[in-house]
């Protein structure tokens, strides 16, 4: 019997949901799309042109990655990888945000600062450091075009003319760069072409003053030669109020930052890239506040208000950088050479603040009067990698490379007297950092849908500390160290394309950090943390659906950290000192969602769930004087945190994104675009305590635009944390309860031109 054309596109919609349930039970809020977003029916032959147009419109853009190293679609590399690019940081950007804004942006990502625009800190999976001295390392790599930013003042140069940045979670280094056992997020420029004059120019202003130009020009100077430059030049006006005497006036900031490149290109062969970088800014250091946390809560006090501030003390802060690389790519008859150098510079970073945030009559208790300033005074790193790439037509295929680093940096830090602002002691040390590695990594096809990955590493790493100055500052112990470690580290994956849409893969990664070197103070000596190792296990899925309108991407993990090394910060004495703890252990879960659910409508959705423990009966730390200590005090003044979650590590991140476009003919539209992050609650410190946790933060942003003239000009109306959500983003454990918060509410325009 024959079906009629009404009945096969009901056969056809059955047969279609049930690959929407089928895939909805190996992948979460499988069922919500296939609500929101279901299969049309197989329309008859003779319609099928129409329907295939259709169809193409609401087609994703295909998404590709260099997580190794060449470009390849998301879904085939082996890794947890979330990307973003185009409209997404441009709103993100919006209203001067700096790189913390991108925290909670992406499943499992946080990111914070004690230093405000500068020395942010990161954390993949939970797993980071809060370590904020001048020579710290951190777990999460920083890589901005393909050179490794190691110093954290280096790694908050300013997000403008970006291709793309990459978060890739768990264990990297078999394949480029340092070795990183939590992961890197990846910094990719917009690059030179060949292609013809092309560029953009944006400006906008809002709330505060806040002005931002932005500009990028690419101009191709012969058929063999390319240049792109790009800027960005950001201000604000002070905002906040300071009625103790000090700074009168302070939140503002002036931040200018360049990218010039060029590209050669001769032939198919042979092509260099050169980049040459700079960034400078100035303005108000965090602003931290004295007993705004209301005892025995984690709110705040009655009458707080964010405009104002009470202490007596000096508040700036300013940072100078400037670095270059070299990008060489020889592709070969049978081989691909690749040789990266990079050098970067920070000529002057100093930060100076009120720490205990008060005055001697207040606000509230304020035990005795501190003002401290630190930063670098010098920082010179220079990096060289060599890769080798196989273009074999065959299953096999592999790389190789060797990478050097070498950083000399100098660090200083100082105490001032709140009456007189003259300095009362100055410490001055130095940190040479020299590190290589000897890379390689095996690709087999066993078939068509079935991959194979394995990578090996050897790290030598170095470090040879010294202090050159202390001035009024007396500490026990030896002023100068070495730490030397050597470690191989691995990796195995596999991919499995169960169609060719749906792709399942496993991955099992190792991971190592060198130790760590804290300077000393007048009650703690130089501290070492040892070397920390992780073993990292992961599998996952990654799909195209309803004929590419949607894609998902989810996976779970666990890890196990042995010695990881944490920053303990010592209530009452104020001392800062580097530990290890034996265990910790990180699982969780992280999901990625893209829909066109219409022409008109794209919606994102992005989750995760991070659980993470410290398992060290015997670790014990100094507890904080004045607020409420949630853990077992062992002996006096210290406490057991065994059993506590690692700090700025919250358990769920989430993040939704939608954009609704009205076409007005000619090319115009008018859109609405929305975004919203949240992270649950967080530790500020290795212990648990009442009021040093943070609260759940929810923050969203809205934007209205008109574009015109085929996208080549917009206008839009813009609004930043637009609930004026208000919550302590870190403290100070200093016999009060000192706080930070994070920025403001925002509204703003902007305007945009394209040519």
């Amino acid at each position: 019997m024959k079906m009629g054309k009404k009945a096969r596109a009901r056969a056809h919609m059955r047969c279609a949901h049930k690959v929407v349930l089928t895939l909805g039970a190996a992948l979460p809020f499988g069922a919500v799309l296939a609500q929101t977003a279901p299969v049309p029916a197989t329309p008859a032959a003779s319609a099928a042109p129409a329907a295939d147009t259709t169809q193409s419109n609401l087609q994703l853009e295909t998404m590709t990655v260099t997580a190794q190293r060449k470009v390849e679609k998301i879904k085939d590399v082996p890794i947890s990888v979330t990307l973003l690019k185009g409209e997404t940081l441009d709103v993100l950007n919006s209203g001067g945000a700096d790189i913390r804004v991108l925290a909670a942006k992406v499943p499992s990502l946080n990111i914070e600062s004690s230093n405000g625009r500068t020395f942010p800190r990161f954390y993949i999976r939970g797993y980071g450091n809060t370590d904020f001295s001048t020579f710290a390392s951190q777990p999460v790599s920083l890589v901005f075009d393909d050179v490794v930013q190691e110093n954290a003042a280096l790694k908050g140069f300013p997000m403008f003319d970006l291709a793309g940045v990459e978060v890739l979670r768990g264990p990297q280094g078999t394949l480029f760069g340092r070795n990183t056992p939590a992961g890197v997020v990846k910094f990719d420029s917009a690059k030179p072409s060949l292609d013809g004059v092309s560029g953009y120019y944006s400006v906008s202003d809002g709330t505060h003053n806040t002005a931002n130009v932005e500009a990028a020009v690419n101009v191709p100077l012969s058929d063999q030669w390319a240049m792109r430059f790009s800027t960005l030049v950001e201000h604000r006006d002070n905002w906040v109020t300071n009625n103790g005497g000090g700074t009168p006036n302070l939140e503002g900031y002036d931040e200018r930052a360049g990218r010039l490149q060029f590209l050669y290109k001769p032939d198919g062969t042979f092509n260099a890239l050169f980049n040459i970088h700079a960034r400078a800014t100035t303005g108000s250091a965090r602003l931290f506040r004295a007993n705004i946390l209301e005892p025995g809560t984690n709110g705040f006090v009655p009458g707080f208000d964010p405009s104002q501030v009470t202490f007596n003390g000096l508040n700036s802060q300013s940072l100078h950088t400037a670095g270059g690389s070299a990008r060489l790519t020889w592709n070969l008859e049978n081989v691909k050479l690749y040789s990266i150098t990079g050098y970067e510079t920070i000529s002057s970073y100093f930060s100076r603040g009120d720490i205990d945030g008060g005055t001697p009559t207040g606000p509230g208790f304020i035990p005795f009067q501190v003002q401290t300033g630190g930063g670098v005074g010098d920082d010179k790193q220079f990096s060289q990698e060599f890769r080798l790439e196989s273009k074999n037509d065959g299953p096999l295929n592999w790389q190789t490379g060797l990478y050097y680093f070498n950083e000399d940096v100098t660090g200083n830090s100082a105490n001032f007297n709140s009456t007189t602002q003259q300095q009362t002691s100055y410490l001055q040390n130095r940190q040479k950092n020299t590190a290589y590695a000897v890379f390689g990594s095996l690709t087999y096809d066993v078939n068509d849908r079935f991959k194979l990955r394995g990578g090996l590493r050897y790290t030598q790493d170095k470090k040879d500390f010294s202090t050159e100055v202390a001035d009024n500052v007396r500490f026990s112990g030896p002023g100068s160290i070495s730490e030397s470690k050597s470690n191989v580290s691995w990796d195995a994956s596999a991919n499995y394309a169960l169609t060719n849409d749906i792709t399942t893969y496993a991955r099992v990664a190792t991971g190592f950090r060198a130790p760590s070197i804290a300077a000393p103070s007048s009650s703690v000596p130089i501290t070492v943390a040892n070397a920390e190792t992780i073993t990292s296990y992961e599998t996952g899925i990654k799909a195209d659906l309803f004929n590419r309108r949607a894609r998902a991407n989810f996976s779970i993990y666990s890890y196990d950290v042995k010695n990881q090394q944490l920053t303990a910060v010592g209530g009452a004495s104020n001392s800062i000192s580097l530990v290890n703890a034996a265990k910790t252990v990180g699982r969780g879960a992280e999901l990625d969602l893209e829909a066109n659910l219409t022409e008109r409508l794209r919606m994102t959705f992005g989750g995760s769930y991070n659980y993470t423990q410290i398992r060290d009966p015997n670790l014990l730390v100094a507890g904080c004087a004045t607020c409420t200590m949630l853990n077992t005090q062992v002996r006096p003044g210290l406490y057991s945190i065994d059993g506590n979650a690692l700090p700025q590590a919250p358990k769920w991140i989430a993040n939704v994104t939608a954009r609704y476009g009205i076409p007005l003919g000619n090319n115009d539209e008018l859109y609405f675009y929305t975004d919203w992050s949240y992270r649950s609650k967080i530790n500020f410190f290795l212990y648990n305590s009442t009021e040093f946790t943070g609260k759940p933060l929810l923050e969203g942003g809205l934007r209205m635009g008109y574009k015109w003239d085929g996208d080549k000009y917009e206008i839009a109306a813009f609004a930043r944390n637009i609930t004026n959500k208000v919550v302590a983003t870190g403290g100070i454990d200093f016999n009060n309860l000192t706080a930070f918060i994070n920025d403001p509410r925002m509204f703003g325009v902007q305007f945009r031109s394209n040519f």
